[in-house]
């Protein structure tokens, strides 16, 4: 059966590895402290409740992300994790030419592929460490009429400077043209809100930002995203492009409990931040390229075309980026993960640049 894998994750296809001890997931970005306990107790406690239909609009969990963004509440859209709000957005708007920078999240040319519209590319220059800069407004032509940001961006976890973002979403609403704005990584950072234009929504009606609690609440098997944009149209655009029942039961309970895990949260950025940089410092002794990031995650550089299926043999899948406009098998994402698992991956590099070196 042919399985369109393109993202990391894919630990399903990896079991049958030989001679694994043990199977460590690089490839996906998720919160390495792993489901919230709070999060857990809920689904136990609500699961007589699993049997009934959802709420179609998410009312409980839309009123608990209206205070934690502190927005109101007629601004926010769930839907089953943020690419099917991607996926809505395409097929609400059949944008014809969208712009994305490159490298970044494949599914937002995907989406707009399938709604037949064709994709501009705006290449990100390793030179200058993959940052977007104001020369971005010159790729912003006429006949663009939808536009994706990451921020921080995946994969390389770059932020871009809030100034620039909201020059971009002013230079857009002159042009006709939406910018959405995907902050799913924001919240590993200590200070998102120097960089999230979500308190600017109310100045910008054709600006769309994207959440998620996959990643920094590690639930990316129950599937939860949300949309934040004051252009009450639009929404209801986006509303009316999906499934009626778009968020689960389950995935509504668990959102609202994992909005109170303040405490897991600062332990996150704690963790994240400590064994992001001794990943940081590790693979650059081992001589690869490596590129700064702000997210829970390192993209870096390698002359060995084959080493992310090299660390196969060891249990470990890491993300090669050859499906990344812009990058190929050279580069290679890795997630921040703890202290045992990261220390384990920079062994078995080690290992494996050291035979190479023979």
């Amino acid at each position: 059966m042919m399985v369109r894998t393109v993202h990391g994750g894919d630990i399903y296809s990896k079991y049958d590895i030989g001679h694994n001890r043990r199977l460590i997931d690089f490839s996906a970005n998720i919160n390495p402290l792993g489901l919230p306990e709070g999060v857990k107790k809920a689904i136990f406690e609500n699961i007589g409740q699993f049997s009934n239909y959802p709420d179609p609009v998410c009312r409980e969990l839309a009123e608990k992300i209206a205070l934690h963004e502190n927005v109101p509440q007629d601004y926010i859209i769930c839907g089953n994790g943020a690419a099917d709000i991607i996926y809505r957005i395409a097929g609400a708007l059949k944008p014809g030419n969208t712009l994305v920078t490159a490298p970044s999240f494949s599914e937002y040319e995907e989406a707009v592929r399938l709604e037949g519209g064709g994709i501009k590319y705006h290449y990100l220059s390793e030179a200058r460490n993959f940052l977007v800069g104001r020369d971005i407004l010159k790729a912003l032509t006429p006949d663009i009429r939808l536009v994706f940001l990451c921020n921080p961006n995946n994969p390389t976890g770059k932020l871009t400077e809030k100034e620039t973002v909201l020059e971009l979403a002013g230079r857009c609403r002159d042009n006709n043209c939406t910018l959405v704005v995907d902050e799913c990584f924001m919240d590993f950072l200590d200070d998102p809100h120097k960089y999230s234009v979500s308190d600017c929504l109310e100045s910008f009606e054709n600006v769309i930002v994207l959440k998620a609690f996959t990643k920094i609440y590690a639930m990316a098997g129950i599937r939860l995203g949300y949309a934040l944009c004051s252009c009450k149209e639009l929404l209801e655009r986006l509303k009316i492009s999906g499934q009626p029942w778009g968020v689960s039961a389950v995935a509504q309970i668990c959102g609202v409990a994992a909005l109170d895990e303040h405490a897991y949260i600062s332990r996150t950025k704690k963790l994240v931040r400590r064994n992001r940089e001794y990943l940081l410092q590790e693979l650059d002794k081992l001589g690869y390229k490596v590129f700064d990031s702000a997210a829970n995650y390192i993209l870096f550089k390698t002359e060995n075309r084959n080493l992310h299926k090299e660390l196969l043999k060891y249990g470990i899948l890491a993300r090669s980026c050859n499906n990344y406009a812009g990058l190929d098998e050279k580069y290679i994402r890795v997630a921040v993960k703890l202290e045992q698992d990261n220390q384990y991956l920079i062994g078995c590099l080690q290992e494996l640049e050291a035979a190479r070196g023979k």
